[in-house]
């Protein structure tokens, strides 16, 4: 199985374009796997960094400090 990755974009009427260039690897007629993704309006993506940033403070301890005040040090 061969993949490709590109972006794209959705008409009015609902069909994805393909750029040329990816079109031109693409055999005629035969099935494909399609999978879409897209951006949704972004507050997703904050509630995710915001958890990720939560999980990482909670495991900071005053401790690890020591790491930032050698980087200083330099």
């Amino acid at each position: 199985m061969k993949a490709v990755e590109f972006e794209g974009t959705i008409t009015s009427n609902g069909q994805v374009l393909i750029p040329a260039e990816i079109a031109g690897q693409l055999p005629l007629g035969e099935r494909v796997h399609i999978v879409l993704q897209w951006s949704a309006a972004g507050d997703e993506d904050d509630a995710s960094r915001a958890q990720g940033r939560q999980r990482l403070e909670a495991a900071y301890a005053p401790q690890d400090a020591v790491y930032e005040q050698l980087m200083v040090a330099r």
